[in-house]
């Protein structure tokens, strides 16, 4: 079980699989499971790191401020511990952000971006988010993991059973630390940046995802960005639908010299 020292914080990661590098940053409030249908799929391509962000699974989770910037280094950390010069990064949520910004910042390093459920600014009801972490994370964690996904997903047997394995890691979880996620994010919008976005850029959309318009949006404002909408799915589309998620990964890294 690898970590990487961040400075200083903890960060937990998997590899799996040869070849290029592709990594996966999950959302809020999942852990890097929530990429496990896209890791058992394309480290039969790649090598798929995915990581635990600050805040989750088996990283760190520091209670005191801290920046998307520092999210971002946190993701160059398990690069540079893997001798990573080059990869393809998809990230969900805020993890899109933390994408963004390191496609932003280097793109001599990041060959393609996906972008899932996210967009250029803050995102929305972040004092909502905040205020209910820190009253009661294990009440407040399960109202807000079954908003993510599209009406009914929660009551089949299997959205019961995949989101039950999040809601599972209650006890890990500190409210502090997911809300110093929440301001890290709302403190970064790249909107004014998207235009110098220089590498392939994919952006997906749940056609449930309350951020899909922002997602609209960023992929208008990003050069050359393909936007893409899942149907019958939410914010965590990669999991309510992963076989017509990954389809459209395919495409696109296709369509990039990425992928055979």
């Amino acid at each position: 079980m690898p970590y990487v020292d961040s400075n200083g914080v903890r960060i937990y990661y998997e590899v799996s699989g040869e070849g290029l590098p592709f990594i996966w940053v999950h959302a809020n409030p999942f852990d890097h499971n929530l990429l496990m249908y896209q890791v058992a799929h394309f480290s039969t391509y790649f090598r798929v790191i995915s990581l635990d962000i600050r805040g989750y699974g088996r990283s760190d989770k520091p209670e005191t401020p801290f920046s998307l910037g520092d999210m971002a280094d946190d993701v160059l950390a398990v690069c540079r511990a893997e001798g990573v010069t080059e990869a393809v990064i998809g990230g969900v949520s805020v993890g899109s952000g933390i994408a963004l910004l390191l496609g932003l910042d280097h793109p001599e390093m990041f060959r393609s971006v996906i972008l899932v459920g996210g967009s250029s600014g803050g995102g929305g009801r972040i004092g909502d988010r905040i205020q209910g972490y820190t009253e009661d994370v294990t009440t407040y964690h399960e109202k807000h993991i079954k908003e993510l996904v599209a009406p009914g997903f929660e009551s089949t047997r299997l959205g019961k059973y995949l989101l039950d394995i999040f809601l599972e890691r209650n006890p890990w979880l500190s409210g502090k630390s997911i809300a110093q996620i929440f301001r890290a994010r709302a403190g970064t919008d790249m909107t004014p940046r998207l235009s110098e976005m220089k590498v392939p850029t994919l952006v997906i959309n749940g056609e449930h995802d309350m951020s899909l318009e922002g997602g609209r949006k960023t992929a208008a404002l990003t050069p050359g960005a393909v936007h893409k909408v899942l149907p019958d799915t939410g914010h965590a589309c990669c999991i309510e639908d992963p076989a017509g998620f990954d389809a459209f990964v395919i495409e696109f890294l296709r369509d990039n010299g990425l992928m055979e």
